[in-house]
């Protein structure tokens, strides 16, 4: 044993082996972390922070909103009262600024929501709807134009698919050029992919809605103009004659169908269900949907035109929430198409029966 009141030296251990045990270490304190810059989150700038500090596009967002105010500015100056020529020129100059101007935000907005890591990194369906609104004014002017020049005298029924047929057009190229080019939604994505024979499905089976979704439109309707006591005027009128018939169920019940389902369902409510859920993109989308509709309702009074107005888009909610409802339950576009234009042709069948028993 070690006599531990020994002077003479350091106690030893009782056991050698203790000996051979390396000694404990102090706890040491963590080395110090150099401070340097932390990269911050990417974020969104949107089309209303006018400020070019972390803009990924500059360019675009400037030159696009320089376009759209200058092409916004000639249009009003028509509305302001300059008639004749210089209106028309100022007008569809202005509309294809607007276009220009647009087309450009949309790229800006998708680059940022692209870097930013956006579930939908795309622009708008806002800024879209109001790029095709610009393009078919123009569509229009260059299809009609030659005809007047040479002074094609076309019925009416023949204009009427001529111009749902432009409108097609310019709704499938915005789409193109904004969305599909972007890499912001693909074809698939908008519920265009399948096969043939899921295709034909999806459209029988939105066929079979279009009985109850007219009944509900026909109720609606029907009290909102006892209330409005106003009734509109088809977009598609009677025509008297079985080609004219023809004629509009192709252009309302095919072509048309085809077009509107594509802008509003396979593109803005796939868009805003990446951002805001089902239920919200489906009210959305119902909304755009229906004032779409009546931006060619007119009247012979602002009180007569806003009454005629009013029934207009009362009659489509119905149609419109069922469409999206739809969508979202199909996945697939084919079902609110089928739906779509079996409604559509149901009632241009049914006004043209009226006009010939009359």
């Amino acid at each position: 044993m070690t006599d531990l009141s020994r002077p003479d030296g350091p106690a030893q251990p009782d056991d050698p082996e203790d000996s051979d045990k390396p000694p404990a270490l102090e706890p040491q304190a963590p080395e110090p972390v150099a401070a340097g810059p932390v990269e911050a989150s990417p974020r969104t700038l949107g089309l209303t922070a006018f400020t070019m500090e972390g803009r990924r596009a500059p360019a675009l967002f400037v030159v696009g909103w320089l376009a759209t105010l200058i092409g916004g500015g000639f249009v009003a100056l028509q509305f302001l009262g300059i008639a004749e020529l210089p209106g028309i020129v100022l007008w569809y100059a202005g509309l294809a600024l607007a276009v220009i101007g647009l087309v450009l935000l949309g790229g800006s907005q998708a680059i940022e929501r692209k870097a930013a890591g956006a579930a939908y990194a795309g622009p708008s369906p806002i800024l879209v709807f109001l790029a095709v609104l610009a393009g078919s004014q123009l569509a229009g002017l260059a299809v009609g134009l030659p005809l007047s020049l040479i002074g094609a005298n076309i019925p009416r029924p023949v204009g009427d698919l001529i111009a749902v047929i432009v409108q097609a057009l310019v709704f499938a190229a915005a789409i193109r050029a904004m969305v599909v080019g972007a890499d912001a939604l693909s074809w698939t994505d908008m519920g265009l992919g399948g096969a043939r024979s899921a295709a034909l499905r999806g459209l029988a089976a939105g066929a079979v809605y279009a009985g109850p979704v007219i009944l509900v439109t026909a109720i609606l309707a029907a009290v909102a103009a006892q209330v409005a006591g106003a009734v509109p005027a088809s977009p598609l009128p009677p025509t008297g004659t079985a080609g004219g018939l023809l004629l509009h169920l192709l252009a309302g019940a095919v072509v048309a169908p085809f077009a509107e389902e594509l802008l509003f369902r396979g593109f803005a409510l796939t868009a805003w269900r990446r951002e805001i859920g089902d239920n919200a993109a489906i009210i959305r989308t119902t909304i755009i949907f229906v004032l779409a509709h009546l931006l060619t309702i007119g009247g012979d009074s602002f009180g007569n035109g806003a009454a005629m107005a009013f029934v207009a888009g009362i009659a489509r909610v119905p149609v419109a929430l069922a469409l999206g409802w739809l969508f979202v339950r199909t996945g697939s576009l084919w079902a609110p198409i089928g739906l779509h234009a079996a409604y559509n042709g149901i009632l241009i069948l049914i006004a043209e029966l009226a006009t010939a028993a009359a």
